[in-house]
């Protein structure tokens, strides 16, 4: 999505990033964004458009709409790094787990045994785990 100049109403914007008009209602109760009002209607400019695409590669990125709201709503930039720290520490172990279980899969794909639990790739994989 690309930022526009003009305000918008909140059908466009949330149409513009492919979401329902709820969700950024949603989001605006959970203080993850502040439109300005015009007569009591929500108008959206430049700033909650990115405020939206922050939000949309936050989760994209495994965060919490709590964890999001906390990274927004932090006065003090160390809080902010602290945050991130952590979620890139998580995200790592992940991603470990994930490199370990792929490295499983593919012994026991490579594994010409009839049971794969007898294979010795297999068994050398299980105990390098």
């Amino acid at each position: 999505m690309k930022p526009n100049a003009d305000s918008r109403s909140i059908g466009d914007l949330a149409a513009s990033f492919g979401l329902e008009p709820h969700v950024l209602r949603h989001w605006e109760a959970m203080g993850l964004l502040s439109p300005a009002r015009t007569s009591g209607r929500r108008v959206y400019g430049d700033a909650d458009a990115y405020r939206v695409s922050a939000i949309l590669r936050g989760k994209a990125a495994g965060l919490s709409l709590d964890q999001l709201r906390n990274l927004i709503t932090a006065t003090d930039p160390a809080q902010r790094i602290e945050a991130l720290r952590a979620h890139q520490q998580e995200l790592q172990r992940k991603a470990a787990a994930i490199e370990q279980a792929l490295s499983m899969i593919g012994s026991v794909l490579a594994c010409t045994h009839e049971d794969f639990t007898e294979c010795p790739n297999f068994r050398a994989a299980v105990a390098h785990s």
